[in-house]
Protein backbone atom coordinates (compact mmCIF):
# COMPACT_ATOMS: atom_id res chain seq x y z
CA UNK A 1 0.00 0.00 0.00
CA UNK A 2 1.29 3.95 -0.96
CA UNK A 3 1.75 6.20 1.86
CA UNK A 4 1.69 10.23 2.36
CA UNK A 5 3.32 10.97 5.11
CA UNK A 6 3.20 14.27 7.33
CA UNK A 7 5.80 14.84 10.45
CA UNK A 8 5.61 17.48 12.90
CA UNK A 9 2.62 19.22 12.01
CA UNK A 10 2.53 21.77 14.90
CA UNK A 11 -0.05 23.98 16.81
CA UNK A 12 -0.69 25.73 20.45
CA UNK A 13 -3.82 24.18 21.82
CA UNK A 14 -5.50 23.77 24.85
CA UNK A 15 -5.80 19.84 25.85
CA UNK A 16 -5.62 18.35 28.90
CA UNK A 17 -6.40 17.02 32.03
CA UNK A 18 -5.11 19.94 34.75
CA UNK A 19 -6.29 23.11 34.91
CA UNK A 20 -3.08 24.67 33.81
CA UNK A 21 -2.99 22.95 30.42
CA UNK A 22 -6.59 24.19 29.38
CA UNK A 23 -5.86 27.63 30.07
CA UNK A 24 -1.69 28.17 29.29
CA UNK A 25 -1.87 26.00 26.31
CA UNK A 26 1.08 24.39 25.02
CA UNK A 27 2.77 22.43 22.08
CA UNK A 28 1.20 19.56 20.41
CA UNK A 29 2.80 17.72 17.21
CA UNK A 30 1.12 15.47 14.82
CA UNK A 31 2.58 12.64 12.57
CA UNK A 32 0.58 11.28 9.64
CA UNK A 33 0.93 8.03 7.60
CA UNK A 34 -2.13 8.25 5.62
CA UNK A 35 -2.49 4.78 3.29
CA UNK A 36 -4.01 5.30 -0.25
CA UNK A 37 -3.58 3.80 -3.85
CA UNK A 38 -1.60 6.50 -5.36
CA UNK A 39 -0.85 4.79 -9.06
CA UNK A 40 -3.22 7.06 -10.64
CA UNK A 41 -1.86 10.03 -9.49
CA UNK A 42 1.89 9.28 -10.18
CA UNK A 43 0.47 8.32 -13.83
CA UNK A 44 -2.44 11.41 -14.11
CA UNK A 45 -0.41 13.78 -12.29
CA UNK A 46 -3.72 15.58 -10.89
CA UNK A 47 -4.08 16.64 -7.60
CA UNK A 48 -8.29 14.76 -7.74
CA UNK A 49 -6.82 11.32 -7.88
CA UNK A 50 -4.83 12.06 -4.00
CA UNK A 51 -4.79 13.14 -1.12
CA UNK A 52 -4.92 16.58 -0.76
CA UNK A 53 -2.20 17.24 2.34
CA UNK A 54 -3.15 20.74 2.44
CA UNK A 55 -6.49 19.92 2.85
CA UNK A 56 -5.13 17.43 5.48
CA UNK A 57 -3.13 19.92 7.17
CA UNK A 58 -5.97 22.14 7.66
CA UNK A 59 -8.45 19.34 8.85
CA UNK A 60 -6.19 18.62 11.53
CA UNK A 61 -5.28 22.31 12.46
CA UNK A 62 -8.89 22.83 12.99
CA UNK A 63 -9.00 19.43 15.11
CA UNK A 64 -6.44 20.21 17.31
CA UNK A 65 -6.87 23.92 17.72
CA UNK A 66 -10.92 24.43 17.39
CA UNK A 67 -11.57 22.00 19.86
CA UNK A 68 -10.48 20.49 23.60
CA UNK A 69 -10.22 17.47 24.94
CA UNK A 70 -9.02 15.69 28.39
CA UNK A 71 -7.21 12.87 26.54
CA UNK A 72 -4.32 12.89 23.59
CA UNK A 73 -6.11 9.28 22.57
CA UNK A 74 -9.15 11.21 22.39
CA UNK A 75 -7.35 13.98 20.40
CA UNK A 76 -5.98 11.17 18.27
CA UNK A 77 -8.80 9.70 17.42
CA UNK A 78 -11.05 13.09 16.38
CA UNK A 79 -8.09 13.01 14.06
CA UNK A 80 -8.34 10.20 12.66
CA UNK A 81 -12.46 9.81 11.81
CA UNK A 82 -12.17 13.55 10.80
CA UNK A 83 -9.46 12.56 7.71
CA UNK A 84 -11.10 9.19 6.95
CA UNK A 85 -14.41 10.72 6.41
CA UNK A 86 -13.06 13.83 4.33
CA UNK A 87 -10.72 11.48 1.93
CA UNK A 88 -13.14 8.21 0.13
CA UNK A 89 -9.53 7.46 -1.54
CA UNK A 90 -7.69 7.00 2.14
CA UNK A 91 -7.77 3.38 3.26
CA UNK A 92 -6.04 3.92 6.42
CA UNK A 93 -4.52 5.89 8.82
CA UNK A 94 -1.56 6.03 11.45
CA UNK A 95 -1.60 9.35 13.44
CA UNK A 96 0.85 10.44 16.09
CA UNK A 97 -0.21 13.02 18.56
CA UNK A 98 2.85 14.03 20.91
CA UNK A 99 2.89 15.99 24.18
CA UNK A 100 6.43 17.46 24.97
CA UNK A 101 5.28 19.64 27.71
CA UNK A 102 3.23 17.17 29.34
CA UNK A 103 2.63 17.92 33.21
CA UNK A 104 5.26 15.11 34.22
CA UNK A 105 8.17 15.78 36.57
CA UNK A 106 11.18 14.37 35.42
CA UNK A 107 13.09 14.62 32.56
CA UNK A 108 11.49 13.40 29.25
CA UNK A 109 11.41 14.13 25.37
CA UNK A 110 7.58 13.74 24.94
CA UNK A 111 4.74 11.48 25.77
CA UNK A 112 2.55 10.67 22.56
CA UNK A 113 -0.23 8.25 21.38
CA UNK A 114 -0.33 6.64 18.45
CA UNK A 115 -3.13 4.57 16.64
CA UNK A 116 -4.15 3.36 13.67
CA UNK A 117 -7.50 3.12 11.55
CA UNK A 118 -8.78 1.84 8.40
CA UNK A 119 -12.27 1.33 6.51
CA UNK A 120 -12.28 -2.62 7.13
Amino acid sequence: MDSIIARGLTFKAYHGLYEQETQQGQEFRVDLEIFAELSKAGQSDQIEDTIDYAQAFKIVEEIVTATRVTLIETLAENIAQALLCSFPLMKAIEVTVYKPEAPVAGEFEYFAVKIFRSRE
